[in-house]
């Protein structure tokens, strides 16, 4: 009789995290600026119709990277969720928070009670009546979460990316500065299937980048996707 196979659960684990961290890193990147205006969100995505950004309720917004049919079910979960509780209840209760703490229930028990670990990582994010009022959360796939201030890169490179972002924003940036960082943020990166990240900056065409704000002077219904033209009047104003 053969003795059954024993990994440890640590061992385990480990192995969950690295598979489910390479999965993600082999992605194009997303990055999450906080502006004046409200909070932006810069995706690079060749695809028009799979969507790396889209909106959640009236004043939230989520992002993510990983595999697109692990997380558009968050997305379409999330939206439910949040349907139902402003039907049940009020608008006023459907929050950032209470979204980004069951997004995290969720990709908590997939982590160690599936066999497969979701290969995702998502940002939810609430603006404000003002900056100070802004919620971004970044929630990894073990369910972990994080408070974030003005700035989240998330996917391929996102070290260079993140170190890139840490030098260069600043408090009040106008949507057009804060577009321009985030292109030049995901220019450090290096290109998907390339061999790592390179000292000089790659160019990204404009028709491979997805861009949303959460535009924070609206009451309801927040979430502006922002099209090639505007896009190219922003880049080149």
């Amino acid at each position: 009789m053969s003795m059954p196979f024993y990994v440890s659960p640590e061992q385990l684990i480990k192995d969950k995290a690295d598979y489910a961290r390479k999965g993600i890193a082999r992605g194009r990147s997303v990055v999450v600026v906080q502006v004046q205006e409200g909070i932006l969100f810069v995706a690079e995505n060749p695809s028009r119709a799979l969507h790396k950004v889209s909106e959640i309720y009236d004043r939230i917004g989520f992002a993510a990277v990983g595999k697109y049919n692990e997380f558009e079910n968050l997305r379409v979960a999330g939206v439910r969720l949040a349907d139902m509780r402003g039907y049940a209840y009020d608008r006023r209760d459907v929050t950032g928070r209470s979204l980004a703490n069951a997004y995290a229930q969720t990709l908590g028990t997939i982590f160690t009670e599936a066999a497969k670990p979701y290969e995702v990582e998502l940002v939810v994010a609430e603006v404000g009546a003002s900056a100070e009022e802004d919620q971004v959360y970044r929630l990894t796939f073990d369910g972990s979460v994080a408070d974030e201030h003005g700035y989240v890169a998330m996917g391929g490179s996102s070290e260079s990316i993140a170190a890139h972002l840490a030098e260069n924003w600043r408090e009040g940036l106008s949507v057009g500065q804060g577009l321009a960082l985030a292109i030049a943020a995901l220019a450090t990166s290096e290109a998907p299937g390339g061999s790592g990240p390179s000292d000089t900056p790659r160019e990204i065409p404009l028709t491979h980048l997805e861009v949303a704000l959460l535009e924070r002077d609206r009451t309801r219904r927040t979430f502006r996707r922002i099209g090639s033209d505007r896009l190219r009047e922003l880049v080149d104003g």
